[in-house]
């Protein structure tokens, strides 16, 4: 599938993936991909979770082998998985990796072509599949057990990237073995946010492969080229807003308990942080204290540690919504990573952090919606990466 320089790659199979025939390329009508830093609502999934979602969207015609790849094989076990690849300038790029949980058919109404939707979950989808709770973990430090969990995915190229915290609590086994609770997958997410990390899973850099990602959240780095607003040849944003919203911002308070006080105390957390550092010379006005859940029974270092992963996301008072055209931006805009706003005036120009990105693709045409935040007004570099 192209559209004006841009090529699409669809590769499927119950396992392992690989490239479908031209016909089912040529059937796709369009294809939606979400990428988020946050869970998906359409999903139902907590604030905390972080997993991509796709919709593809196919004509379906009489004797088509869509019926035989898709309805058939997808019905029976193993799950169907879907890889799609975008080839930009020469540069190929796994934009999803995962499973079909849903088919969708829309019979023809007419003379209109009847339909075939495909919903899915990336591939930590099948990390959710079975509910193993009651599997014990003797004097194993947290960064262990995720790394034991995920060495199990490596036959569907996961590769895990477990960064172990700062202040790690291993359990004298005579006192208490910890247990597994959960899926694979919520039982992960569960130890990140004990420890104020995240779990994420990145496809690629090449089909059939993805990283796992268990660690601090991370806002350094090198920015992504600028996004250009108002500026004749060089704008590469179709539209965009900026929202500036004092109430959006909550300042945390870790409850602690030390060992000689009997009763707890409120202890504020600042928003200052190595791997967040400030992107806005102009903070927001914090408004409203939030204590922090479950920080009674950990140690000072240790709800410090989540309080401030916490912080970071909870002042994130400046905000920007807006679409881009792939092919005039020249590659494509990925989110977990700093990226430049540049002709938005001195109030919003400057770096951002991208939240979320939604790949919309069409036959003809490939754009982005994007979801960008920071915390305060006015850039804190004097320049950004064109």
């Amino acid at each position: 599938m192209m559209n004006d320089g841009v090529y699409l790659s669809l590769l499927a199979g119950p396992v392992i993936p690989v490239p479908v025939p031209a016909s089912i390329v040529d059937a796709l009508i369009s294809a939606r991909v979400t990428i988020a830093t946050t869970g998906n609502t359409e999903w139902g999934e907590p604030a905390r979770v972080a997993r991509s979602g796709f919709q593809l969207e196919f004509m379906l015609g009489k004797n088509s082998p869509l019926e035989t790849l898709f309805l058939l094989t997808g019905a029976a076990p193993p799950m169907m998985r879907i890889v799609l690849v975008a080839t930009i300038n020469g540069n190929s790029e796994v934009i999803i990796d995962g499973f079909v949980q849903k088919q969708k058919i829309k019979p023809s109404a007419g003379s209109g072509p009847s339909t075939l939707t495909l919903f899915g979950k990336d591939v930590s989808s099948a990390m959710d599949l079975f509910d193993v709770s009651g599997i014990p973990y003797p004097a194993m430090p947290v960064f262990g057990r995720v790394a034991l969990i995920l060495a199990k995915y490596a036959v569907l190229g996961m590769v895990p990237v477990v960064i172990p915290p700062v202040f790690s609590d291993v359990p004298d086994p005579t006192e208490r073995i910890p247990s597994h609770r959960g899926t694979d997958f919520a039982y992960i997410n569960m130890l990140a946010s004990d420890v104020g990390y995240v779990f994420y899973v990145d496809p690629g850099p090449v089909p059939g492969m993805s990283k796992a990602y268990w660690g601090p959240e991370i806002r350094v780095g090198t920015p992504q080229p600028a996004l250009n607003i108002d500026m004749d040849g060089m704008t590469n944003v179709e539209t965009i807003s900026f929202d500036f919203d004092h109430e959006k911002s909550v300042s945390p308070v870790a409850w602690i308990r030390p060992d000689a006080v009997p009763f707890p105390i409120p202890v504020p957390i600042p928003n200052v942080s190595l791997l967040n550092p400030p992107l806005g010379l102009i903070p927001s006005i914090y408004y409203r204290k939030e204590p922090l859940p479950n920080t009674s029974r950990m140690t000072l270092p240790q709800a410090m540690l989540f309080g401030l992963s916490q912080a970071k996301s909870a002042s994130e008072s400046v905000t920007a919504d807006g679409t881009l055209n792939v092919a005039r931006y020249g590659r494509l805009l990925k989110a977990r990573q700093l990226v430049g706003v540049r002709g938005a005036g001195t109030a919003f120009d400057g770096l951002y952090y991208v939240k979320s990105v939604t790949h919309e693709i069409k036959r003809g045409e490939y754009k982005q919606s994007f979801s960008l935040s920071r915390d305060g007004i006015v850039s804190t570099v004097p320049r950004v990466p064109v």
